[in-house]
């Protein structure tokens, strides 16, 4: 596992404690992102955490919104934002 991913996940852990969310077992790279466990208001604060984290918000930077349908495409945008 990348280091990158590590990090969303363990951002991930934090945010589903403070928001009062139960996160799913085994979140794989094709785990759907809606169907993580988190609500809308969770990855919300799980982007806002990641800015802290990793000093980049990419959805903000973005010319074209993308929205990432599963955890793999959402590190894949961080890996790119942070390239």
């Amino acid at each position: 596992m990348s280091d990158l991913k590590k990090t969303i996940l363990d951002c991930m852990d934090q945010v589903a404690v403070i928001a009062d969310c139960t996160l799913i077992e085994n979140i794989s790279d094709d785990t759907v992102l809606l169907q993580s466990g988190l609500d809308s208001l969770g990855f919300a604060m799980l982007v806002a955490q990641l800015e802290e984290e990793l000093g980049t918000d990419p959805f903000s930077e973005m010319e074209l919104a993308v929205y990432p349908r599963t955890l793999g495409e959402f590190v894949t945008v961080y890996k790119n934002a942070l390239s």
